[in-house]
């Protein structure tokens, strides 16, 4: 686990655009997203779009892409995004006093609950039985991204300094295990066609939980995007940058999200589809 400085007492700012569509083969929205403000006493929900510091308060988003019968999936994602209003404000001490260690634990006990609320759904419900959901959490205080993910929905860093975009997240998929080790090329991946068959994700049948958790150092400038495997299978990481680094996403109040989405729909749109982008300032 790696093991990040004490954050500084000097704020950042971040800018963020959230936006989901069904797209246009799926008859409801599995797909769900979130974006919180907190602190040790209090948490409130943000808009679609807004700019705040990170100077007082903690920041978390999140993006989430639920399966099962029915509307057992879009019951999943909603859950897990909403679990962690209730869970992640408990932690803000951990932050605010310097203890970047233990986020690890934090997140990772997070994910635990979330698993833990939609077995017991499913279990409880004929209507939610198999019922699962990926997750992918960023979790912001001033300086420092804390990161945590199962399944296949993204976490992407486009370093300002560096001017490339990277995959913070790794599918959990076996097409996904095979690209990373070089067994495959992306197009090939990208094509695979059980591409989207998870290994690992919240609910269900899984027994055990193992997100991925991680910590980044962030600077001015640098964006992070996170999504659903619908703005994937429409968009390559090039064109991700490229809109992502458009003049006019530097504008405040840019629906920056809104063009992923777009772009990806325009693309290929056969799968709900969901992009959240957080720049920092």
């Amino acid at each position: 686990m790696m093991q990040p400085p004490r954050k500084t007492a000097n704020g950042a700012r971040l800018k963020w655009s959230g936006r989901t569509d069904r797209g246009k083969v799926r008859p409801n929205n599995e797909d769900a997203f979130l974006g919180l403000q907190f602190d040790a006493r209090e948490v409130h929900h943000l808009g679609k779009l807004g700019e705040a510091a990170t100077s007082a308060h903690d920041f978390a988003f999140a993006v989430s892409d639920g399966m099962g019968g029915a509307k057992a999936g879009e019951y999943a994602s909603r859950i897990a995004v909403e679990k962690i209003t209730k869970l992640l404000p408990r932690s803000f001490h951990h932050s605010a006093t310097g203890l970047a260690a233990g986020f690890g634990d934090v997140l990772t006990e997070l994910f635990t609950q979330v698993h833990r609320a939609l077995v017991y759904q499913g279990e409880s419900y004929d209507e939610c039985r198999g019922m699962e959901a990926t997750l992918s959490l960023c979790w912001f205080t001033p300086g420092w991204l804390y990161f945590g993910h199962i399944g296949d929905s993204r976490i992407y860093y486009l370093s300002k300094r560096e001017g490339i975009i990277k995959q913070l997240s790794e599918d959990d998929t076996h097409v996904g295990w095979l690209f990373r080790n070089g067994q495959l090329n992306e197009r090939e991946a990208r094509n695979h066609p059980r591409r989207n068959v998870l290994q690992k994700a919240l609910g269900g049948g899984n027994q055990f939980v193992d997100p991925q958790v991680g910590a980044v150092a962030y600077e001015p400038g640098d964006i992070f995007l996170l999504c659903t495997d619908g703005l994937t299978e429409g968009l390559y990481p090039h064109q991700l940058v490229e809109l992502l680094r458009a003049p006019e996403s530097a504008g405040v109040g840019t629906d920056t999200a809104r063009r992923l989405v777009d772009a990806a729909l325009a693309n290929d749109g056969r799968d709900n589809t969901t992009a959240l982008v957080i720049q920092a300032g």
